[in-house]
């Protein structure tokens, strides 16, 4: 064998070693905003740094809806990607849908301290189909130096903030924004013990519905709220801290984006959720999701970085940037100086006993246009909200037969 045909057989086996090394891509869609998208960018980042196996690739798609947008050309186009950042409402449409691989063959066994209910966001009928990384709940988030100068504490029932939402219009402001899409609208159902679904279907002329609607119009009609709809719903933001309202209600996790985007003119009230006794507080946000078409490889590595941002350490760096729920309790001993620092971040913490995944049946996706539809033509246009709701309702429960 001469030297030349011996170099030549040393290449190919020193090729085929690095191809057989090179790590498993995994393309991952998200929809995730700053601050949390430098967080979710740094975590795979350090996951990619620390193993050989895989590369996850993140790559921003857009808000929610635009993300579900390009998911659905994609998937119709052949090439969605392995993993996907979605909304828990997702979940059990993708399932519906064919889209959603199964995971719990690659889980293996869990660590038992995640807090109950929690891991439920990414199940449908008792299988694994996501693998929940950021779930929060609803807070009231208020103008401190304008309840103060008014002396006035923070509702901690509907009809108190009704009575401080008077109190707090001037001729200049309103004392709440109402924002009229689906997500806004069943936090105010929920917490005042009524469902938008029930037993699979819409639930719309349930009188609990119907009275928080009719709850809703008053305070627009009598002057001390103002609505905004789904197309104006960024700018709900800017109401608030321009100071043309002083009260609304959001995810905790908009408090970091709100922060970073620009400075607030005021003290910030971060208070819970006004509930009647018998009410929930809706639990919402992200998983992870391995689509239909990812390779056995991906789907393992998919669960890896899982497995990784679920370590306590990176799960308290993510609270920290997202504000959203720790969910696993060894997580909570690193978080205690940062709750310690502002006591209101730990004010999501004391609703997780009340805590209800918002909605979690298939059909929600096919029909929340309609309630949207109704919700702003109630407080927009004034429309009765018994009629609005019912039509909607007809309208949802065709598209269900069909």
């Amino acid at each position: 064998m001469n030297a030349a045909f011996r170099a030549f057989l040393l290449l190919l086996l020193l090729g085929g070693a690095a191809y057989a090394q090179r790590p498993v891509d995994i393309a991952f869609w998200h929809t995730l905003e700053p601050p949390a998208r430098e967080a979710l960018e740094k975590i795979v980042a350090d996951f990619n740094s620390r193993q050989r196996d895989y590369r996850v690739l993140p790559q921003y798609v857009g808000d929610l809806r635009e993300g579900g947008i390009k998911l659905t050309a994609a998937i119709r186009a052949g090439n969605a990607p392995p993993l996907y950042y979605g909304e828990v409402s997702f979940v059990s449409r993708a399932v519906q849908e064919n889209l959603a691989l199964p995971l719990d063959e690659y889980l293996g066994a869990l660590p038992g301290d995640f807090y109950p209910g929690l891991l439920e966001a990414g199940r449908w009928r008792g299988r694994t189909y996501a693998l929940p990384v950021e779930l929060h709940l609803p807070v009231l988030f208020y103008n401190a130096d304008q309840l103060a100068s008014r002396r006035l504490n923070p509702p901690s029932s509907w009809e108190a903030l009704a009575a401080a939402a008077q109190q707090l219009t001037t001729r200049s402001a309103k004392g709440f924004i109402v924002v009229s899409d689906v997500y806004s609208f069943n936090a105010v159902v929920m917490s005042r013990g009524g469902q938008l679904v029930r037993e699979g279907r819409p639930n719309f002329t349930d009188a609990k519905v119907v009275q928080s609607l009719e709850y809703l119009q008053n305070l627009v009609r009598s002057g001390y709220a103002v609505s905004r709809n789904i197309a104006e719903a960024p700018f709900a933001m800017v109401d608030f801290v321009r100071t043309k309202v002083f009260m609304g209600v959001a995810p905790i996790t908009v408090w970091p984006t709100l922060e970073k985007r620009t400075p607030i003119p005021f003290r910030l009230g971060v208070a819970p959720l006004p509930r009647t006794p018998d009410g929930k507080l809706p639990l919402a946000g992200g998983n992870l999701m391995v689509l239909r078409g990812a390779s056995e490889a991906q789907a393992r590595g998919a669960v890896a970085l899982w497995r990784y941002w679920m370590e306590p350490a990176n799960i308290a760096e993510w609270v920290k940037a997202t504000y959203c729920l720790p969910l696993r309790r060894s997580a909570q001993p690193l978080l205690e100086d940062f709750y310690r620092e502002d006591p209101r971040r730990r004010v999501v913490l004391g609703g997780l006993e009340q805590a209800a995944l918002w909605a979690q049946d298939p059909e929600v996706t096919l029909w929340y246009g309609f309630l949207e539809e109704a919700l702003e033509r109630v407080l927009k246009g004034g429309a009765n909200p018994r009629q609005a709701l019912e039509e909607a309702q007809r309208k949802a429960l065709t598209v269900e037969r069909r």
